[in-house]
Parts: C-alpha cells; sequence; structure tokens
C-alpha cells in the first residue's frame, strides 16, 4: 500500500503561462501544461521559455509544474523528444507526463515520470507494471470508483492521480482511435476531432431508425466535488482538474472552489495537508455552474441518473426557471424566475441558444427579455444561463492572489547592512550616517520593507537588528528589498546543465493494432434505460425498446458491440454483412 506523506495536491491545467499563473494564485499545488511539443492537446503548446518563468513562479510557493509529452511518437520524433525534455529539465520542470513508453528505454534527465491516463490505467496490474518501469505517479482512468482506486491504492506503492472535474471522454482514454479512422486526426496525437460530440442517427439491426440527430456519445462534464473525502480515503493523493484549453476565468473560478472544498476537509481531517505553501485571498464566490458547463455527473460515483446529453454537447450553464410566456414573432420572451438577468447573459431554451439585449423585472419573479435573435418558445420550457455577463466581469476583474508569509531581518554588518527576505538575503555595502531623530529612522526602515506590494510575499514579521539608528533614505531601503527578491528569481540551472551536456540515444520501432474504435465504460442501452442486466427480470417491459446495434453520422456508419459481462461497449467500423458482431 502507497504510504501516504498526507501532503494532498490540487492539480490545475495551465492553458499558457498567464493561466498557470491564475491557478497557482487561487490555490492549485500543482498545474499541467503542455510542452512545445507532443502534448495531449496539440493547440496548448507552450515555449521553453514561458514553461521556465511558470516554474520560476511555481516554486515560490512549493507548487510544482509537471508537463505533458503524452502523445504517441513517430520514430523520426523520438530524438527530437528527449531533446526536448532535456530542455524542459534545464527550465526547471518538476516531471512529465508520458504515453510513449519507448522513452524509458532512451538516457531521460532526472525527472519524475508520471504514466499519462492515456495509458489506460484502470487495473492494478497495469499501475504494478508501471510502478516497476519507473514511474513515480499514474493518472488512473475516470471510470474507476473508490473502491477500484483504494484496491489499486492497497495493491501498489505509487503516487494515484484522479480527476475531480471537467470535460469527458466517452471512450477509455487511450483506446479511442475513431478520430483517426474518420478523420486522421489521430486522439493519441493531440489533433482528435472529437467524434464524441458530433451527432448520431441510432439504428436497429435491421438498421432501421431508433433515434434520429442525437449527441448520443456526448457526456455531461465530471463534477465530483462531492466525493472528495472518499477520494482521498480511497488513497488518492492529487486532485486532478480537467481543461488545458479553458480560459483563466474558468480555471480561476473552478481552482478556487476546489481550494475551498478541499481546505474545509482539512481543517476537520488533520491526517491531510495541502502540498504547497502560502496564503490565498480569494475576491469572489466560486461557483462552477457559471464558467463552461456542459451539466454535471459523478460519472459511476456510483451510476445515479444520466452520463450524457442527447440534446446538445454545449455548454447548457444553470437552470434558472422556465418559460412564462412568449411574444409570437418572438420579439420578447417572459422567465418565471428568481435569478436576475442582465444585458449580455447567455440563454438556452431546448436547442436554442441567445445573448440577451436586454433585461427587466415586470414582477416579482418574472423577468422580460429581448432575445439576441428573434425566437418564439412554448410556456413551461426550462431556462438555463450558460453565461452569466456579471459572474464573468467578476471574474476578469477580480484580484485574486497568492502570497508567501516571510520573515524579514534587518542587520547591520561591518561594512553596511544584510536584508533577508524569508530564505532570500543579500548585502549592501554603504556609509552609515545617524539618525537625528531615532524614532523616525526605526519607523522608517520598518515602513519601506514591509512595502511588498504585487511581489508574491507579505511580511510576517520585521525585526531590525542595528547597533544604534541609522539614517537610511526610504529610495535606498526600496532598492534593497527589490534587489534581494529580484536576486532570488536569479535561479541557475547549472547542474541541470551539465546533467544535459553528456548523454546517448537509442531507437527503437513499434507496430500500432488497432481493433475497436473506441472502448466505454458509458453504455448507450443503460442510457436508454434498457440495460440487459437491469430489465433482464422484466424483458417484456422494454419490449418496445428496440436495441441500437449501429450508429451513422453522414456516410459513416459504426457498430456497437454490448461486453454486459465487463459491462463495457466497444464501436467498431460496421459491417452490415455481419450483424451477428452485435451479439457475442
Amino acid at each position: 500500500m502507497f504510504n501516504q506523506s498526507q501532503q494532498i495536491e490540487l492539480l490545475a491545467p495551465a492553458r499558457d503561462l498567464k493561466v498557470g499563473k491564475v491557478a497557482i494564485d487561487a490555490g492549485a499545488d500543482a498545474v499541467y501544461i503542455g510542452a512545445p511539443r507532443f502534448g495531449a492537446r496539440q493547440a496548448a503548446g507552450n515555449s521553453i521559455a514561458d514553461i521556465a518563468e511558470l516554474c520560476g513562479y511555481a516554486h515560490i510557493f512549493d507548487c510544482r509544474v509537471w508537463v505533458t509529452v503524452n502523445t504517441l511518437l513517430h520514430d523520426d520524433e523520438i530524438a527530437d523528444a528527449v531533446d526536448m525534455i532535456w530542455q524542459l529539465y534545464e527550465a526547471g520542470a518538476d516531471g512529465i507526463l508520458i504515453q510513449d513508453l519507448r522513452l524509458l528505454s532512451y538516457e531521460l534527465p532526472p525527472l519524475r515520470l508520471h504514466a499519462s491516463t492515456q495509458c489506460d490505467n484502470r487495473t492494478t496490474e497495469q499501475v504494478l507494471r508501471l510502478q516497476e518501469m519507473g514511474f513515480k505517479r499514474v493518472v488512473l482512468a475516470r471510470e474507476l470508483n473508490p473502491e477500484q482506486i483504494k484496491e489499486i491504492s492497497d495493491n501498489t506503492d505509487i503516487e494515484l492521480e484522479v480527476f475531480v472535474h471537467g470535460a469527458l471522454c466517452v471512450s477509455y482514454s487511450g483506446r479511442c482511435y475513431m478520430s483517426e479512422y474518420v478523420t486522421g486526426r489521430s486522439a493519441n496525437r493531440g489533433c482528435c476531432a472529437q467524434l464524441c460530440r458530433y451527432r448520431y442517427d441510432l439504428l436497429d439491426k435491421d438498421m432501421k431508425m431508433i433515434e434520429h440527430d442525437k449527441y448520443a456519445l456526448s457526456l455531461l462534464d465530471m463534477d465530483r466535488s462531492a466525493h472528495l473525502l472518499e477520494l482521498l480515503e480511497s488513497g488518492a493523493t492529487s486532485f486532478k482538474i480537467e481543461g488545458r484549453l479553458k480560459d483563466e476565468n474558468y480555471v480561476r473560478n473552478i481552482v478556487a472552489y476546489y481550494r475551498g472544498k478541499l481546505d474545509a476537509i482539512f481543517a476537520v481531517n488533520p491526517q491531510y495537508k495541502r502540498a504547497s505553501k502560502g496564503n490565498v485571498y480569494i475576491d469572489f464566490t466560486p461557483d462552477p455552474e457559471k464558467t463552461f458547463h456542459r451539466g454535471a455527473t459523478d460519472y459511476f460515483f456510483p451510476v445515479q441518473g444520466k452520463i450524457a446529453n442527447w440534446q446538445t454537447p454545449a455548454s447548457t450553464g444553470e437552470e434558472i426557471g422556465v418559460v412564462f410566456g412568449s411574444e409570437q414573432t418572438g420579439r420578447s420572451i417572459d422567465i418565471n424566475t428568481s435569478t436576475e438577468l442582465h444585458n449580455g447573459d447567455g440563454l438556452t431554451i431546448g436547442n436554442l441558444g441567445f445573448s440577451v439585449n436586454g433585461a427587466r423585472q415586470i414582477a416579482p419573479h418574472l423577468f422580460r427579455v429581448i432575445p439576441s435573435t428573434r425566437h418564439s418558445v412554448p410556456v413551461g420550457v426550462a431556462v438555463y444561463r450558460n453565461y452569466d455577463k456579471q459572474f464573468a466581469d467578476t471574474l476578469a476583474k477580480s484580484k485574486t492572489c497568492r502570497r508567501l508569509p516571510v520573515d524579514i531581518v534587518f542587520a547591520e554588518t561591518d561594512r553596511g547592512f544584510r536584508l533577508s527576505i524569508g530564505d532570500m538575503f543579500k548585502e549592501f555595502e554603504c556609509e552609515k550616517t545617524p539618525a537625528r531623530n531615532s524614532e523616525q529612522a526605526f519607523n522608517n526602515i520598518l515602513t519601506q520593507l514591509s512595502k511588498l506590494g504585487d511581489t508574491p510575499y507579505e511580511a510576517s514579521s520585521i525585526s531590525v537588528e542595528i547597533s544604534q539608528p541609522w539614517f537610511i533614505p526610504a529610495s535606498v531601503l526600496n532598492t534593497m528589498r527589490r534587489e534581494t527578491i529580484a536576486g532570488s528569481r536569479l535561479q541557475t540551472a547549472s547542474s541541470r546543465s551539465q546533467a544535459a551536456s553528456n548523454r546517448s540515444r537509442t531507437r527503437l520501432t513499434r507496430k500500432e493494432e488497432i481493433g475497436a474504435l473506441m472502448t466505454c465504460r458509458y453504455c448507450i442501452l443503460r442510457e436508454m434505460g434498457i440495460c440487459r442486466k437491469q430489465v433482464a427480470s422484466s424483458r417484456s417491459q422494454a419490449a418496445d425498446r428496440r436495441e441500437p446495434a449501429y450508429l451513422r453520422s453522414g456516410k459513416n456508419i459504426f457498430a456497437l458491440h454490448f461486453d454486459c459481462k465487463k459491462c463495457e461497449m466497444s464501436i467498431y467500423p460496421a459491417d452490415v454483412n455481419d450483424v451477428a458482431l452485435q451479439y457475442s
């Protein structure tokens, strides 16, 4: 069993340097960010220089920066990938996430290796295998529940990272080849075309229509905020928020939300503690329903209700009320709601989405809105707000920050003064001039040294150790303070650079064979309410519900295979001449 250090990591996505700093300020203990190349989100690559700057900022708070290099590599790319990993090491990265295990046969720098969820980490056997290969952490499959996670934890000695929030892939990660099959864009190469967000017709074994034009593979977003203690008790040590393409407002909101949740648990469970330092100051009330939100599922924790939204793959946001009435021309819509609406809000009603060009309260719990485009909608239909203009403005103007408490010591030396700020220090040679006003001189030192401003620090104490009051101009004290802090940020990487100078290269080859295009724990039969296991004892009740055997999107037809023993669904290229494929 993994012996927990009791340090628990809240892990946030960083689309770029700016978002990474926002995540740290909002309370993340670590961030994961895309390398310049070979990350599982091709559109979220970052320069070595930006990663180095993010590492410098993160390390002030003992936060960690994990860099994603988690695609499968072509043979002619692997040497470049190894070179890049050495550059990341020199930049200060704390570890890398990888999928392509061939990298282990190369001479890599002494960085922590994390096995990406793309390695399909679902079983104790797989996690043990990765542990024996030298990985320090595995990112577990999203589909695992606390009991399955605990089984892995009890039988391994490795850190376990689990997803707690964000978008869900319908397939087991690393087991989806549908995008590559249809578009040539491989999910394992960081450029998934998201076939799971497409519309499909559901057809029976005779190719007759069951459902038309449904987003049958589009899952709701994960939200396990109600199960954090269960995850802690199961042995998870890192709590991961998905979203390396999400903007700073989303990241600030969701990280702050989970920071509050975890800190509340730690307050009554002292065996757990944060994995980083610093005081976090949040100036808004986090709410996950007010930024991108497809609707929530705890995703097999346990399975309750719907997992997918067959109506739309877009952000639905928060349900705020129902349609009370609509002008026949669609120029205005009356909404029965207790939520105050504003110009610029985004609303969805059924499949309609629009911006609010005008909003006013016409009665208690009744708002009249002017839609950006004319829509006549039926009375009683649910209304969702997927963009809260006022909340978005609050996030954009947020002064949320993080500060590391430091003890400041100003001491006299033979040739001048020494200033220590936390573990940073610098000596300054200067002439000493006795002060005419002792109290004023002493207070001036305290005042100027406490002005840490927009630095990442705040003074927890200030000590002045001098033989007598000296006159030191405010400008000189300010310079001392700035230079002491600036000097701490000039990090040398000589030892890492030296290690990078001598290394060798090897070459391997690899052949991928693709069977199923997708393998999923999500099952369309269960989503339709006709799970074979659940209706086996009352089969007649579902006699009128034909089972889908195929999915069709445009000219593409895919065959569904249901393995009820494993409780899995697989999707294959359709062979309409082999319908027996559906009933193994």
